[in-house]
C-alpha cells in the first residue's frame, strides 16, 4: 500500500480529526496500551528545551504534547490543522498558544523557533517532505528537529504480530471506545503505509537537515528522529548540506543511534 491509496484530501483528514477530538487522548492511551505517554516523554527529553526558548509543536492536536513545555515555563506554540482539536485543547489549557496552521505552509516567519517537533502527525500531512522543509525554514540555524512517528518493528516476528494488531485488533477496539471508528481504520492504514526508519532519515537529509539520527522505541513500533538545522541556513548553504549526503541510506546507518 502507498500513501496515495489512502485517498483522503487534507480537508477530509481535518474533519476526521475534528470528529475524534473529544476522546482522542483517552482513545490513544487505550490503543497504545499506555505507551503514548512514555513515547511523548522521550520526545520532550530529546528536544531538551530551556526556559527562554521557543518551541514549535506541530500537529499538536489537543496540546497534550505541548503541556510539558508550558509547565516548564517554555514558550510553546501548539499548531494543528484541526480546529476541533485546537478548541478542545484551548478549553483545557488556555495558557498555551494554540495556532491553526497548515504544516506545508506554516504561518510563521523564518528562523522563529529554537526547536521544532512533531509527534505522530507527519504521516497525516499530504506532502510530508514539504512539511520537513517548512520546519527547516521556521527553525533557527543550529536549532533542533525532533520527530516521533510510528515506524517498522525491527524483529520480523514482532513486525508480523504488530501488523495483525493494526489491521485486526485496533479497529475492533476502536469500535468500542472511539466516537468515529472509521478514523482509526484510516490511521492504522496510514501507519502501515508509512516509510521505515531509514527512509524517513533520508527524507530529512534531502530536506536540508543535518546530523540525522534515530532511536527505536518499543522494538521499532515508534522511532524518534533527531536532526539539526545547519548554521549556514542560506539557500546555498542548504544546497551544500544536501549535496554532502551522497550514497544509499545504508551509509547513514553508521551515524544512527538505535
Amino acid at each position: 500500500m502507498n500513501r496515495a491509496s489512502l485517498d483522503k484530501r487534507p480537508d477530509e483528514v481535518a474533519t476526521m480529526f475534528d470528529d475524534v477530538a473529544p476522546k482522542y487522548d483517552v482513545v490513544n492511551d487505550v490503543l497504545s496500551m499506555g505507551q503514548t505517554r512514555r513515547w511523548r516523554k522521550v520526545v520532550v527529553e530529546a528536544v531538551a528545551a530551556r526556559p527562554g526558548q521557543r518551541v514549535l509543536d506541530l500537529a499538536a492536536g489537543t496540546g497534550t504534547s505541548s503541556e510539558p513545555y508550558a509547565d516548564a515555563g517554555i514558550d510553546v506554540v501548539a499548531c494543528d490543522f484541526s480546529l476541533g482539536m485546537l478548541k478542545v485543547g484551548k478549553r483545557r489549557r488556555p495558557d498555551i498558544n494554540f495556532v491553526a496552521g497548515d504544516a506545508t505552509n506554516l504561518p510563521f516567519a523564518d528562523n522563529s523557533f529554537d526547536a521544532s517537533t512533531i509527534s505522530f502527525g507527519l504521516r497525516n500531512v499530504n506532502e510530508p517532505k514539504k512539511a520537513l522543509a517548512e520546519m527547516l525554514r521556521v527553525t533557527k540555524p543550529g536549532g533542533k528537529l525532533v520527530i516521533a512517528e510510528f515506524s517498522q518493528p525491527v524483529v520480523p516476528l514482532w513486525r508480523t504480530m504488530y501488523t495483525e494488531y493494526l489491521m485486526r485488533a485496533l479497529p475492533a477496539i476502536a469500535v468500542k471506545v472511539a466516537s468515529n471508528p472509521d478514523a482509526y481504520v484510516y490511521l492504522a492504514e496510514s501507519i502501515r503505509a508509512w516509510p521505515d526508519q531509514d527512509n524517513l532519515a533520508a527524507w530529512l537529509q534531502e530536506s536540508g537537515w543535518e546530523g540525522v539520527t534515530y532511536r527505536n522505541l518499543t522494538g521499532g513500533i515508534v522511532a524518534i528522529h533527531r536532526a539539526t538545522k545547519p548554521l549556514d541556513s542560506t539557500p546555498d548553504g542548504a544546497a551544500s548540506a544536501i549535496a554532502a549526503h551522497k550514497g544509499p541510506v545504508a551509509k547513514l546507518r553508521r551515524n544512527i543511534t538505535r
